[in-house]
């Protein structure tokens, strides 16, 4: 995250993600539920077991884990968005799920004991903390022995080609915003994400790179993207009519150059802390056939 996001801190954060609510629903933002679900899915929850989800959002993740643990087991699931964590109760009252609770708070100040999860998970939302290691090593002190912690991240490229147009339009309307407010761009790669983990103590994280495509239904789609993620800081920050010739210039152009899919590209971390009998599970891995990068792959084999 640039210097000026971290002087302006959480509060700017939780105005974007509180407007970007209006959107999350679109089905242009299929991926936050898409990569919520496949995070969990590396968790090997049991029923019965107790889940941390910080920086929660509208539910992505909190949700597959609720299914996953059963009645019997428990989600809390904490952001700074009030209307993202209202879109995430209806979710799941409209699937009877009873076993979540929705916490308004800063992620990075709950004091919860330590070892108090089988599970803790941050899908998208470690690079929004200035103090990143800081944050990582509190989500490790909370993960029970034998339990997991579940760091995502976005990689290389995040809504490419689109992402590059977005910024050149935003430069030219106004080029003190330009790339003002990007914090996802901090921690793309295995090796970032992997040293990032490290050096808050966590023991020998699990860190794959997933390359992916968002597929388009038509190109105008992109714009509900921006409306619903973290463009929505910068697109807040113009002037009514300098949102419309934005958007007005970006359909045009991803038109022109006839674009339906998104690179979202993806960096998944999980760490298993070790069990009384000293056991741990770990080890970097990456897909076969995809290069990670920034990552050395004979210096991490």
């Amino acid at each position: 995250m640039s210097g000026e996001a971290h002087s302006r801190g959480v509060p700017d954060v939780a105005r974007a993600y509180s407007c970007a609510a209006d959107h999350y629903d679109r089905q242009a933002l299929s991926f936050w539920d898409r990569f919520g679900t496949q995070t969990v899915a590396r968790l090997g929850l049991a029923a019965g077991d107790r889940v941390l989800d910080l920086c929660c959002g509208a539910g992505a993740s909190a949700i597959p884990a609720a299914r996953a643990v059963g009645p019997d087991g428990h989600v809390r699931a904490v952001d700074i968005s009030g209307p993202l964590l209202d879109l995430g109760r209806a979710r799941a009252h409209e699937l009877q799920l009873q076993n979540i609770d929705f916490t308004l708070a800063d992620a990075t100040r709950l004091a919860l004991p330590d070892g108090s999860f089988d599970a803790v998970v941050c899908v998208f939302g470690v690079f929004f903390v200035p103090d990143m290691p800081g944050f990582v090593a509190e989500m490790w002190r909370m993960v029970r022995p034998g339990g997991t912690l579940a760091v995502t991240t976005w990689g290389v490229g995040l809504f490419e080609p689109a992402n590059s147009l977005f910024w050149r339009e935003v430069r030219l309307l106004r080029p003190d915003l330009d790339r003002g407010f990007n914090p996802w761009d901090d921690v793309t790669t295995v090796e970032s994400l992997g040293s990032l983990l490290a050096g808050a103590g966590v023991v020998e994280p699990r860190v794959q790179y997933d390359g992916g495509v968002h597929a388009l239904h038509r190109p105008e789609e992109f714009w509900d993207i921006v409306m619903g993620s973290g463009y929505r800081a910068t697109v807040e920050a113009l002037a009514p009519d300098q949102r419309t010739v934005l958007r007005s210039r970006l359909d045009s152009e991803l038109h022109a150059r006839g674009v339906t899919s998104l690179t979202t590209d993806v960096v998944f971390a999980t760490a298993r802390r070790s069990s009384p009998d000293g056991g741990v599970r770990g080890g970097h891995s990456a897909p076969p056939g995809r290069p990670r990068p920034g990552l050395d792959d004979a210096a991490h084999s």
